[in-house]
């Protein structure tokens, strides 16, 4: 076997050229049996101690060779082996599952070696090389596998589908006392003065938590986002870290109920909604022109299915690329192309235009164009300075009138 090899190769190579420096230490660095021909599972306590011995007596000969010499390299390498395998006889990963069911966390064990994470459990690192860690596919939570049972928060991911719904008032705080001096989460002791542990605020949920569930993590807070317009992160605990990512692709901020008057200061939102308001006016158009779903045109939006479903609804996503001018920019390039086809591409969409009833003058008219208005009953288009509202009758509306009359007419 390799690792027998391994060790085999330290034990001829290593202490037989340093006999001089230290005759005592390279009698025996535990390697002269061959360990690892036993079968897995079988390994007792005397093998984990002579493996410990071995790695003493390396690291006090890695300080006797010379410096950056290839002797003291190679002894290293070695030194690494011997830690390795230590390892994988106190924690094999051949008895962990590659998945596992926590409190609704459903954890898959991970297979990278390299990437340098930090355990949610116990917050110090997680060393992928020698270590067997578990990341949750709901809400990304990660921990060492020895971690595992001593989990007391749920998955997030539930809560999300739950009760999709934002705290909507700015860092609701009730205080310390309130909490009884505790963490909200994990009820360890905690105060101001970081006695016996820093009270770190969440600016999300307005409480206290203690450092292990709290790491100063920063967040957009959707509350300062709909009342005062504002995107500076702040900090937040873990659990809202997590809550606040999985929600941010969600469309449930109703902005015309929750703050209307945003749409007076903020520009940006007011050119999204007529944007939006377009392509709910064009849809009718796509889902009955074959060219069109040949083309899947709608699934340009597959990103935010929510704006071919309504116009008043949106992520706090949304609201963070209105206010970087992003989402303006992709809307604006995808309301051309639908434009585009209805208008020019397409004669069956084509035909599906109207005439001004009222001047019996000009183009083709469509529901979506900015000169043009429509009659809420019958979606008869008119151009804007012929048609005003309910100022003006509708000839269409006044048509299905009469003919409606006639029909009783008829009857009697």
């Amino acid at each position: 076997m390799f690792c027998s090899e391994v060790y085999t190769e330290a034990s001829s190579e290593l202490f037989s050229e340093t006999k001089t420096h230290s005759s005592d230490r390279t009698m025996d660095l535990g390697l002269a049996e061959d360990h690892f021909s036993r079968p897995v599972g079988s390994f007792v306590a005397s093998d984990i101690e002579q493996l410990k011995l071995a790695i003493e007596e390396c690291k006090k000969l890695i300080l006797e060779l010379p410096e950056h010499s290839e002797r003291q390299k190679d002894t290293v390498v070695k030194l690494i082996h011997l830690r390795l395998k230590l390892q994988e006889l106190k924690d094999p990963e051949e008895d962990e599952p590659n998945l596992r069911v926590i409190l609704e966390h459903r954890f898959s064990k991970e297979k990278s070696k390299s990437v340098k994470q930090t355990c949610d459990k116990c917050s110090t690192i997680i060393w992928g090389l020698i270590q067997t860690w578990y990341t949750c596919t709901g809400c990304y939570y990660r921990c060492h596998s020895k971690c595992m049972n001593q989990i007391t928060k749920p998955c997030v991911r539930s809560k999300v589908s739950h009760q999709s719904e934002y705290e909507l008032s700015i860092c609701p705080e009730i205080g310390l006392d309130r909490q009884d001096y505790r963490c909200a989460e994990c009820r360890t002791p905690i105060s101001l003065r970081g006695v016996p542990s820093e009270a770190r605020q969440c600016d999300y949920t307005g409480q206290y938590y203690c450092s292990t569930c709290h790491w100063n993590d920063t967040a957009i807070i959707p509350a300062r986002v709909i009342h005062n317009w504002e995107f500076e992160p702040r900090k937040v605990c873990r659990s809202s870290m997590r809550y606040l990512t999985l929600m941010m692709p969600r469309p449930v901020l109703k902005m015309k109920e929750i703050n209307p008057l945003l749409f007076n200061f903020v520009e940006e939102l007011v050119e999204i909604r007529k944007l939006r308001h377009d392509i709910l006016l064009m849809k009718p158009y796509f889902i009955t022109c074959k060219e069109a779903m040949e083309a899947r045109l709608l699934l340009q939006l597959q990103d935010r299915q929510h704006f071919v479903e309504n116009d008043d609804m949106y992520s706090l996503q949304d609201l963070i690329d209105i206010s970087t001018g992003r989402l303006s920019c992709s809307l604006t390039e995808i309301h051309t192309t639908f434009a585009k086809h209805i208008k020019l591409d397409c004669e069956r969409c084509q035909a599906k235009g109207f005439v001004c009833e009222l001047c019996k003058e000009g183009d083709v008219l469509f529901p979506f164009d900015s000169h043009t208005s429509v009659c809420h009953e019958c979606s008869a288009v008119f151009h804007r300075d012929c048609y005003y509202d309910h100022s003006t009758t509708c000839p269409r509306c006044a048509r299905m009138t009469d003919r409606q009359q006639d029909e009783v007419e008829e009857e009697k």
